[in-house]
């Protein structure tokens, strides 16, 4: 028979656990610490890696194109020039339009494609400062320009006639162009709204080195002459210019690759702020 009074429900032994009290209490509370931040020349020696070996087959055929386009350009000048400043003014524009062809017209191009297609999320997802980024893609590039630079300049100082003998300035004139044309060619690829912008506007800069940079100085229309002045490589091409004197003013060759070089750190800079820019939206 079934009874209808409610049974009484048994009383619980189960007690809470007490809390912890000891010296070791708080240590269960307290998150894990976040693994220190990478620093900033190991993360720019990785991407400088990634980006050279990456590039490496892509970019080569690129820089016989604009090897032989400089080249070209002073086979074309030599029946119009016959030697002095004039002659130094073609073979140091040929051969800084080489840094301009790749560090900037390519670079230009490979961070609006960056952007377009996605790729400025991969990179922010990595544990790496956003100036790593820009200052190893910036290196790689410029890498591939020191070759077809010294080619061009040897080559252009064979058909000249130019001493060959301060061509060592090289060592400082490639980097330093580079670094100023690499990073006004990626604040372009990054500022552009669109990849075809980028790709016009790299076109562009490369166009603006060409005639401002081959064409000598003292032909140029004054504005011209001004606009000259704001272009990154002029400051190259003027002090790989002075090298072919019989005896260099290494005074002023020292103060244009001084100009040169904080060109080149306003530029790198910019392209790191415009990197930040594009990466969060």
């Amino acid at each position: 028979m079934t009874s209808i009074i409610p049974a009484r429900t048994a009383p619980s032994r189960v007690r809470p656990l007490p809390r912890p009290s000891g010296p070791g209490s708080a240590a269960r509370t307290v998150p894990a610490p976040l693994a220190p931040r990478a620093r900033l020349l190991p993360s720019l020696a990785a991407v400088y890696r990634a980006q050279l070996s990456r590039a490496r087959v892509a970019r080569i055929p690129l820089l016989f194109v604009a090897t032989f386009q400089s080249v070209g350009i002073m086979v074309l000048m030599r029946g119009v020039v016959d030697g002095g400043a004039e002659a130094r003014a073609v073979v140091a524009g040929s051969s800084v339009l080489v840094v301009a062809f790749v560090a900037l017209n390519l670079l230009a191009q490979y961070f609006g494609q960056l952007r377009a297609g996605g790729g400025l999320d991969h990179y922010a997802t990595l544990p790496v400062p956003p100036a790593a980024v820009v200052l190893g893609a910036a290196a790689a590039y410029a890498s591939f320009t020191v070759p077809g630079t010294v080619f061009t300049a040897i080559t252009g100082s064979v058909l000249f006639q130019l001493p060959m003998t301060h061509l060592w300035v090289l060592v400082a004139v490639i980097p330093l162009s580079g670094a100023a044309l690499a990073g006004l060619g990626a604040a372009l690829g990054l500022l552009a709204p669109r990849q075809e912008l980028a790709t016009l506007l790299g076109q562009l800069g490369m166009s603006a080195a060409l005639l401002l940079g081959v064409l000598p100085a003292d032909r140029l229309p004054e504005p011209v002459g001004w606009a000259r002045d704001l272009l990154p490589s002029t400051y190259g091409v003027e002090a790989l210019a002075r090298s072919f004197d019989a005896s260099p003013d290494w005074g002023m060759i020292g103060l244009f690759l001084a100009v040169c070089a904080a060109v080149g750190v306003l530029s790198l800079a910019v392209a790191t702020w415009a990197y930040r820019r594009a990466a969060v939206r």
